[in-house]
């Protein structure tokens, strides 16, 4: 399997510094201060980046789930709030919240809800983020 990788900088101090991280694909980057991760700043951050890598590989992984269970999605639409909050230590990545909304034809909500609750169990992604609250919504829609 292949390995990803990405790279990241930052100059100055917490408050005043600036960053910028890139994808090795060149698909992904963006420019990221205290201000975008903090506070309520229009621009990208850590954060943003993991709820997409969640919001991605949980869609993906639930759809495999549901081919495998016979009952194929014809689409899987998840959208993730990633939360980092101050702690007394410092800050920590508090919460990762999934909404996902899937057209699965032969399946009735309890299954989908079951089916949405494994993934998040099993998800690469989510297995990642053992020590972070993950949540799931599950609508059929």
């Amino acid at each position: 399997m292949p390995t990803r990788k990405a790279t990241a900088q930052w100059e100055g101090g917490l408050q005043n510094g600036k960053g910028s991280f890139q994808g090795e694909s060149g698909q992904v980057g963006a420019s990221y201060s205290f201000g975008t991760r903090f506070g309520e700043q229009k621009g990208s951050n850590p954060e943003e980046l993991l709820a997409a890598a969640e919001a991605a590989c949980f869609s993906m992984a639930l759809a495999v789930g549901l081919e495998q269970a016979g009952t194929p999605a014809t689409k899987i639409e998840t959208e993730a709030a990633c939360t980092v909050e101050k702690q007394a230590a410092g800050f920590k990545i508090t919460t990762m919240k999934l909404q996902v909304r899937g057209t699965v034809p032969g399946i009735d909500q309890a299954k989908f809800d079951e089916m949405a609750q494994t993934t998040k169990k099993n998800c690469p992604v989510s297995v990642a983020l053992a020590g972070v609250e993950i949540s799931v919504q599950a609508t059929l829609g």
